[in-house]
């Protein structure tokens, strides 16, 4: 029993320390050796386990999966800097000039391409955010609608692959499910990929389009105050080499990098790689490239691959310790002993998860809470890749759940003083709904996560 609580205070305290603002790589790290060292003294934890730390980490940074996180990293950047998202919103906003409310559905598509070609939720917000909210607000736009429809299109990049938490959770539910299939006392070479979370998400993030897309119709015909119809003067028609211009570059590499992993030409590795040389390509055609965007667009890179790569760290080590106080045991316990089996195990792993986005960041969940619920999880029978994608449709939530929604703070940075705060959250209050509606769909029709990865698989 003193074990079992030590696992349970670890984890409280580990919270508690998140919600006060520490940084997370060291406080993963640095509490879970603290509790290690305690239950050490109290001849709770077994020292033995800690000799597992060292081959831990050199796995962990010699991972040939986790290489593709600062690839699609540099991808994004660079495209951001590219100003392949002005030209892209320009156009579309040309193309949908004449219908009500016409912006608001150029800024969900190019999101949505956005989040194809970059897969980076931040880049995304802030570059439609400043280009986009102006107009808008000018045009008499709703500002809860206007910032509500930017800051829900940019966490699309977290569903829609190549998403880097699509990266991560392959690596983490990769290992979880070796973890199950040891309980269980079965050996088979198959394991899930992150090639299967990409394909398995692509239908779930499309439809998840379309539910925003429905969502701005249904109030431009009830509500058309709140979406104005452009006047003569604001209409401006686009020609079809304009509209080719500013489509085929990020169709392109779209094409590139997600049609060689659903080709199986490529591993999401190798994919990244093609995509880092595209959107350096892509840079280079329009004039975009220099060395000095070049080096900021790696010193970004750095910056963003060392925080993952940190927090990976110390995740390790938590999941180690908390492993060695037998919370696993626990939470296997405790599950199994839930009525209704892996549906209420499920459904509560589900709503923790969306609870605990409301006040942490989704690199910390996936790092924390996933390595813990997902070996149990998976011995109970549950489909690795429709788990990966339900997870992550989960996690986008937390991007816009206040108070500490990224998005919203992405947002609030290039929102003019005149929009309240307020506003923004009232703003994506609907589209926290949508999500959540996208995962019932997903959880009723699991079809629409699996039925495209068992056909590639044929």
């Amino acid at each position: 029993m003193g074990g079992e609580f030590m696992a349970i205070a670890l984890f409280v305290c580990l919270c508690l320390a998140l919600m006060a603002g520490y940084p997370v790589a060291f406080t993963l790290g640095g509490i879970s050796l603290l509790f290690a060292g305690i239950g050490i003294i109290f001849d709770l934890f077994e020292p033995s386990f800690l000799g597992a730390l060292p081959s831990r980490l050199y796995g962990t940074m010699t991972n040939q999966t986790l290489m593709a996180v600062p690839l699609f990293v540099f991808m994004g950047v660079m495209l951001e800097k590219s100003r392949i998202a002005e030209d892209l919103l320009d156009a579309m906003a040309r193309l949908f000039g004449g219908l009500r409310g016409g912006l608001a559905f150029s800024v969900c598509i190019v999101g949505a391409l956005l989040a194809a070609s970059t897969g980076i939720v931040g880049a995304t917000v802030v570059t439609l955010g400043l280009l986009a909210l102006p107009t808008m607000l000018r045009r008499g736009y709703d500002p809860a609608l206007a910032t509500g429809t930017l800051a829900a299109t940019g966490t699309l990049g977290q569903i829609i692959p190549p998403s880097i938490i699509l990266v991560l959770l392959g690596d983490v539910l990769s290992n979880a499910y070796q973890q199950a299939q040891q309980r269980l006392g079965i050996f088979s070479p198959k394991t899930v990929t992150v090639s299967d979370l990409f394909v398995g998400a692509l239908l779930p993030g499309l439809l998840l389009v379309v539910l925003y897309l429905l969502y701005l119709a249904f109030v431009a015909w009830r509500q058309p105050e709140k979406l104005p119809a452009p006047t003569p003067e604001e209409r401006s028609a686009v020609s079809i080499a304009q509209l080719l211009r500013s489509l085929l570059p990020p169709l392109l590499l779209i094409v590139a990098v997600l049609g060689s992993i659903l080709g199986g030409v490529a591993t999401p590795t190798e994919a990244a790689a093609v995509g880092a040389l595209g959107a350096g390509l892509l840079a280079l055609g329009k004039g975009q490239l220099s060395i000095v965007k070049l080096r900021e667009v790696a010193q970004a890179t750095a910056e963003i691959s060392a925080m993952v790569f940190m927090i990976l760290l110390g995740a390790s080590i938590f999941s180690l310790v908390f492993r060695g106080f037998g919370g696993d045991e626990l939470i296997h316990e405790l599950f199994h002993s839930l009525p209704g089996g892996a549906f209420t195990a499920t459904l509560v792993v589900m709503l923790v998860i969306f609870l605990l986005g409301f006040i942490l960041d989704f690199i910390e969940i996936t790092f924390v809470v996933v390595p813990i619920v997902g070996p149990v999880l998976l011995s109970m029978g549950i489909d690795p890749v429709w788990l990966g994608v339900m997870i992550a449709l989960n996690l986008q939530t937390s991007f816009l759940t206040p108070p500490f929604g990224l998005s919203l703070f992405y947002l609030r940075g290039v929102t003019p003083a005149s929009v309240p705060t307020s506003a923004i959250y009232r703003g994506v209050l609907p589209f926290i709904v949508i999500q959540l509606l996208m995962l019932v769909i997903a959880a009723c029709w699991p079809g629409l996560v699996t039925w495209l990865p068992t056909l590639l698989a044929q």
